[in-house]
């Protein structure tokens, strides 16, 4: 059976964050443990407006770093084992899913630190197909059809195909 190229599913990027609040001393413990797991210099997320928590605009909050190509394919498979390959079918959306890591100390091949204590950290990733490039373009004009746009249900395939458990 022929498959169009096109229609071709593929990881675009994995990105890992931790959310600290307004406590400087946990985000450079986040900052320090992003480094560890990637190897690369992660980045401080700030809040963009006033928070109803008080917070004020412009003030840090966390760390975040993106990772795609090989180096994403790698992650995920570490934090898939780290969730015993299972995710529920609430953690997927149309072309994105999210799996949440306790305590990093979960990953294989990561040793606790005690510089760092024990944190846990999201993974947010997103797939995509050939020609999404055109979504990113500046015009307004540019915009995919419906039928080349990711579905849950070819998200839950795809998840599948890497021998991960979906559950209810």
């Amino acid at each position: 059976m022929f498959m169009n190229p096109m229609r071709k599913i593929k990881l675009e990027k994995v990105v890992l964050n931790i959310g600290t609040n307004v406590d400087k001393e946990k985000i450079e413990k986040a900052l320090k443990l992003l480094e560890k797991l990637t190897g690369r210099k992660p980045m401080v997320t700030k809040t963009h407006k006033r928070t109803t928590f008080g917070t004020a605009k412009g003030r840090p909050i966390g760390a975040k770093i993106t990772l795609r190509g090989k180096e994403g394919e790698e992650m995920l498979k570490k934090v898939l084992s780290a969730v015993d390959n299972t995710i529920k079918l609430s953690q997927i959306n149309d072309g994105n899913f999210s799996i949440g890591v306790k305590e990093y100390i979960d990953l294989p091949g990561v040793n606790y630190d005690p510089d760092i204590g024990i944190l846990g950290f999201d993974c947010c990733v997103t797939l995509e197909r050939p020609g999404y490039r055109v979504k990113k373009r500046k015009r307004k004009k540019a915009k995919i059809g419906k039928k080349h746009l990711i579905t849950k249900e070819e998200t839950v395939e795809w998840i599948k195909s890497l021998g991960v458990r979906v559950v209810e």
